[in-house]
């Protein structure tokens, strides 16, 4: 269902035509139990004064005298729920089966507690900078750890690097390897999903997809809170270069540069060689995107870090630090780190680390190593974005009626 109405914090949604047509919501806070059906009769009630009464509200109760509900036409999302079309904090009347006003003994309903959404909302965001091992089993049970780790210094969204489960597998080329993808949902959502759901947080897990046989995704899961897939996103740029033989592996995506809607916000996921692409990044801010996050596997060549070192981490840093002025928001890099040389792959590949954070100004606000495993923190607060954009305002004076060539290869 993607009816306009209302968003459960699993996802769920339902349409809601001032309060007259509503299906239900399993997923979200619900009572110990339902009404008992001998005293399944409903009572209207007052508003309550906190609540604010406008056109469409109603406010109903169970028979059994539990607690008041609210049905009003929603937008957004909060961490606990719902947030309604007025801000307004109460319970949202779910029905089990679409039904016609006024409701009737007969209907069956759910509640689930919505909260009003501040107009400054702030959370702490980790970047996992890891090192990963030649096990995809004990690279999952480490970013686990790592995810609970930083859940409990705060963290509410957790970003992981780039097929985190396994080394760079793509410096050479082996059918053999393909073996290494899962299909999504699959054995890393449902293993993150529960870290996800017992931490409070959302988690960005990237994962090597099986979509089909021969078709496989470099993907990125956007797991909310709740422990349910709210997304996924399919790296659409896929490099091909020496040590980086990604188009062996990988179809590129096709469902375009979403914004996820999560308990904190809308996140915008790309991945890697996306990072040097702008346009992707205004798509995914333009979708209402408040934090731009980029797992990435990038490094240097060992011939190469001497001349070209230093430029090259510096025009990573540079590109992704002007996605963030450009567009106004939090952008955040999550690399591996560490020298890898699988097998027959060449001269290997020295992953420079240095995942960080930038502010909506382009502000570094935190910054990782370049040598070792490690989790940095920042904060995300909404009214940096609003300050940033009011001063600078560059989507308002974007000029959209004289971008027609941007979707062309070359203009000559």
């Amino acid at each position: 269902m993607r009816e306009a109405g209302f968003r459960c914090q699993a996802g769920w949604s339902a349409p809601c035509l001032h309060c007259k047509i509503v299906k239900s919501c399993f997923f979200g806070r619900v009572f110990q139990r339902p009404p008992h059906p001998a005293r399944a009769g409903w009572r209207k009630r007052r508003p309550r004064s906190t609540l604010s009464r406008g056109r469409g509200q109603r406010i109903y109760n169970f028979g059994c005298g539990r607690k008041a509900a609210l049905c009003h036409p929603a937008i957004g999302v909060s961490r606990r729920g719902f947030q309604s079309a007025r801000g307004v904090s109460a319970f949202c009347l779910l029905f089990s089966e679409p039904g016609s006003w006024p409701i009737t003994r007969h209907s069956t309903l759910l509640c689930c507690t919505i909260r009003k959404m501040d107009a400054s909302r702030k959370f702490t965001l980790a970047i996992i900078q890891m090192a990963p091992a030649p096990d995809p089993s004990a690279n999952l049970l480490h970013a686990i750890w790592r995810v609970q780790e930083a859940s409990q210094q705060g963290a509410k969204v957790i970003c992981l690097p780039e097929l985190f489960r396994t080394p760079y597998f793509c410096q050479r080329e082996d059918a053999a390897l393909f073996d290494l993808a899962e299909p999504v949902p699959g054995p890393t959502t449902e293993s993150l999903g529960r870290a996800a759901r017992e931490a409070g947080a959302v988690i960005v897990a990237p994962i090597f997809e099986r979509r089909a046989p021969g078709i496989y995704h470099n993907s990125a899961a956007i797991i909310d809170a709740t422990g349910e897939v709210a997304g996924v996103y399919r790296k659409m740029h896929i490099p091909d270069d020496p040590a980086y033989y990604e188009k062996f592996y990988f179809t590129p995506g096709d469902l375009g540069f979403p914004a996820f809607g999560t308990s904190f916000g809308r996140i915008g996921a790309l991945i890697c060689w996306d990072q040097w692409y702008p346009e992707g990044a205004r798509l995914a801010s333009l979708g209402g995107a408040v934090l731009l996050v980029y797992p990435t596997a990038i490094g240097w060549h060992p011939h190469e870090k001497g001349s070209d070192g230093v430029a090259q981490l510096d025009a990573w840093r540079t590109i992704q630090r002007a996605h963030a002025i450009a567009n106004g928001v939090y952008v955040a890099a999550a690399n591996r780190v560490g020298f890898e040389k699988p097998p027959g792959a060449g001269a290997g590949i020295e992953f420079w680390g240095s995942s960080f954070v930038a502010d909506p100004f382009g502000v570094i606000i935190a910054q990782a190593s370049a040598t070792h495993e490690e989790t940095i923190f920042a904060e995300v607060d909404t009214a940096r974005i609003e300050t940033v954009r009011r001063n600078w305002p560059f989507l308002r004076d974007r000029r959209v009626d004289a971008y027609a060539g941007i979707n062309q290869r070359f203009l000559s």
